[in-house]
Formats: C-alpha cells, structure tokens, sequence
C-alpha cells in the first residue's frame, strides 16, 4: 500500500508493518499473530519517527493493518491504545474483537513478555 511517498509492508517474521519513506523506516505497529481462540493480530505499539508526526502516518498503518486481516480472514484485537481509539473512530473499517479474544491477547502478552 502507498501514501503519496510513504510504501506499507508487513515484515510477519518480525511482527512489524512498517510505512517507509525514501528507505527508511518512519512509522511502524508492532503485533503479534494469535491463532486461539480464533485468527487475530494482536497490535501492541504504534510508534511514528517524531520527525514524522502529524502526518497521517498512524493511521494508514491501523487502516492497513484491519485491512491484512480481513484479506487473512482474521480479525484485529488491539492492544495498542492507538490503535484502539482508531477503531473506536472507524468503525465500518474496524470491525470490533470480542473481549474473549481481548483476553486471550492479553493473556498470550503477559506469557511472553520479551517480545515487546
């Protein structure tokens, strides 16, 4: 996916979908895959270079990161404050977790916390 200059990719080995401007990375959500108690991704940090804020740049990353989902059959269940309040003000894109799923992501979190 592209905003103007800015190129969305999904790094899953690393659970990172990052925006790239001209070769670098300026903005990423980093998440998790959950497979029960069904197929999720789990964000947990959105984090933009402070050079880029302000800039759309969060957002593009939670839209495209429902959108990886839904091309996945999976659903988002997020973690990251952003993320939520984002889904929260898109509700036709971001279709809501239910808190079994919430709780397993937390849960699936606390077990490993080295990860984020």
């Amino acid at each position: 996916m592209a905003m103007g200059d800015i190129e969305i990719r999904d790094d899953r080995a690393a659970g990172r979908l990052e925006a790239v401007a001209d070769g670098e990375v300026v903005g990423r959500i980093e998440y998790f895959p959950l497979d029960a108690p069904e197929r999720a991704l789990v964000p947990v940090h959105t984090i933009v270079e402070p050079a880029h804020e302000g800039k759309g740049i969060a957002g593009s990353l939670a839209r495209e990161l429902y959108a990886v989902a839904a091309r996945e059959s999976s659903v988002v269940a997020p973690l990251c404050p952003y993320v939520v309040k984002w889904a929260e003000r898109h509700p036709d894109e971001a279709p809501a977790a239910g808190p079994e799923l919430i709780r397993a992501a937390e849960e699936w979190l606390a077990a490993h916390p080295e990860r984020f």
